[in-house]
C-alpha cells in the first residue's frame, strides 16, 4: 500500500517568517493524523499547502487518487484540482459559515455536493440530505430552514454532512470543534469518530486541542516554528512526549 498523500520537503514562507521548513509528512488511506501546535506553528499553512490552497516555494505535494494515479497537486490544473475536491476530498473550517451556503437551506447545502458529483434525480438529492440530516443528529423536518437559524453547533453538523454526503476518501479538519461549548465539542467529537470510522475515512486534522487530537487521532505530528519537531502514534506522544515542546504542551493541558 502506498500513501494517500505525501508531503516532501515543504517550504513556505512570509516574509521573514518561515511558516513551512522542510516538512515531510504521509498519510494513509484510513488513517486520521492530528498536526498540533500552538499558534504560529505552521499547522494551518500545512493544511493549506496540502489541499492545494496556498502554493509552497519548494517541496511537492502528491495525491493518488481513486485510480490509483499519483498527482502532484501543485502541478494540476484550477480545474482538475477542483474536481478532485469535489470528488474525493472534503474540507470542514473551523467556522461552519465558511462552509456552508447561508442563502440556501440545509437540504439545499447537502443537495449541492452530490450535484457537484453529479447527482440529478431531485428525489433521490432530497432523500440523501434528510438521511445525512438524521445521521448528523438534526431534525429532518428543518430541511428548508436556511442555516442562519441553526446554532453554531447544529451549522457545524450540518456542515459535516455536506462534507460527507458524497463519502470522500480524504478529509482536511481545521480546528472542526473551535469556538464551540465543552458540552457541545464533547458531542461533536463523538459524532465525528463514528463517521470517520464507520466510513473508513483518511482525515488531516489540525487542531490546538489535545483532547481532540487523543479521541480521534491514530497518529500525531507536532510542529513547532514551521517544522515537525515529533511525530508518532497518538497514545505514545501525549503519554510519553520526547520533545520538550511536546513536554510542555502536554503538561499545559494536565495543568489546566
Amino acid at each position: 500500500m502506498s500513501p494517500l498523500l505525501e508531503a516532501e520537503g515543504l517550504v513556505l514562507r512570509f516574509g521573514a517568517l518561515r511558516a513551512l521548513d522542510d516538512v515531510r509528512l504521509s498519510l494513509w488511506p484510513g488513517e486520521v493524523v492530528a498536526v498540533v501546535g500552538e499558534s504560529g506553528s505552521g499547522k494551518s499553512s500545512l493544511l493549506r499547502a496540502l489541499s492545494g490552497l496556498v502554493r509552497p516555494e519548494a517541496g511537492r505535494v502528491l495525491y493518488r487518487d481513486a485510480a490509483g494515479e499519483a498527482l502532484d497537486v501543485h502541478a494540476l490544473s484550477e480545474a482538475a484540482r477542483r474536481r478532485i475536491a469535489r470528488s474525493e476530498w472534503g474540507h470542514m473550517h473551523q467556522n461552519p459559515r465558511d462552509g456552508l451556503r447561508m442563502g440556501v437551506s440545509a437540504g439545499a447545502n447537502i443537495g449541492e455536493r452530490l450535484m457537484a458529483a453529479g447527482a440529478r434525480h431531485y428525489g433521490s438529492i432530497r432523500a440523501a440530505a434528510a438521511e445525512w440530516m438524521a445521521r448528523v443528529e438534526l431534525d429532518p423536518a428543518r430541511m428548508d430552514d436556511p442555516p442562519r437559524h441553526f446554532s453554531g453547533g447544529m451549522q457545524q453538523r450540518l456542515q459535516i454532512a455536506r462534507c460527507l454526503v458524497t463519502r470522500p476518501r480524504l478529509v482536511f479538519m481545521d480546528e472542526p470543534t473551535g469556538g464551540l461549548d465543552v458540552s457541545v465539542q464533547a458531542r461533536l467529537l463523538d459524532l465525528i469518530r463514528a463517521l470517520v470510522e464507520e466510513l473508513g475515512l483518511a482525515v488531516l486534522l489540525v487542531t490546538h486541542d489535545i483532547a481532540a487530537a487523543r479521541l480521534l487521532a491514530h497518529r500525531i505530528v507536532v510542529m513547532r516554528q514551521g517544522r515537525i519537531v515529533e511525530e508518532g502514534l497518538a497514545d505514545r506522544v501525549l503519554d510519553d512526549p520526547q520533545h520538550a515542546y511536546t513536554q510542555l504542551l502536554v503538561s499545559s493541558v494536565l495543568a489546566a
